[in-house]
């Protein structure tokens, strides 16, 4: 790819990456404005925190599905996404996160730890976002000069993350569990890919020499 074609490519899916937040940001000024007090149907601060948390989980899948894809298809340029969405993934779980402190405890702050004690969906949706935060942080090339080799382990944690996500949004689900399902298959598969990746790379085991 042409370096003209790869920033059109990354601004194109900057564009897209910032459509779900301002399609949400208009719904809800159609309620706070009351041009449509529905947009955001019947319980507007769940509405606003599972869109974000959602979203949030799917730009996690998506930056995991970066390398596979690279892998299948053998463009390399692929990976020049994969920081790009993985900070997506990071903002708008740092907003559903914002959402829940602002709008659903009102900003008792000191409240969320009690959440955190009482409610395991809170604790593992939590632990995930705490995860993430170092990965955030050292995301830059920087980071990745400093950390060396360790740069690679510490960003392993995001398995972890992605499993604690979906977790996090399976618990939420009260009864219909095939989105939080469907999540779960593709994080799967994602993982089985890697791990089939790795086994296929460990050498065969030498055999004993027969007497």
């Amino acid at each position: 790819m042409t370096p003209r074609a790869l920033t059109a490519a990354k601004v194109a899916v900057h564009a897209l990456a910032l459509t779900p937040l301002s399609l949400l940001g208009w719904r809800f000024w159609q309620v706070f404005s009351e041009a449509d007090i529905d947009a955001l149907g019947a319980d507007p601060v769940a509405a606003i925190e599972h869109e974000l948390g959602l979203w949030a989980l799917r730009f996690l899948l998506i930056t995991l599905a970066i390398t596979p894809l690279r892998q299948l298809t053998g463009q390399p340029w692929l990976l020049q996404f994969r920081r790009m969405l993985g900070l997506y993934a990071f903002a708008y779980a740092s907003l559903h996160l914002a959402a829940y402190l602002g709008l659903d405890l009102r900003g008792y702050w000191a409240q969320l730890f009690e959440e955190i004690v009482k409610r395991p969906y809170i604790t593992v949706g939590f632990a995930a976002w705490l995860l993430l935060v170092p990965l955030a942080v050292t995301s830059t090339r920087g980071w990745m000069r400093r950390l060396g080799r360790n740069w690679g382990r510490l960003h392993r944690l995001v398995y972890a993350i992605a499993v604690l996500a979906v977790l996090h949004f399976w618990w939420i689900v009260k009864s219909d569990y095939r989105e939080p399902l469907l999540y779960a298959t593709i994080l799967a598969l994602l993982l089985g890919w890697r791990l089939w990746k790795r086994l296929a790379k460990r050498p065969p085991r030498a055999t004993s020499a027969s007497a």
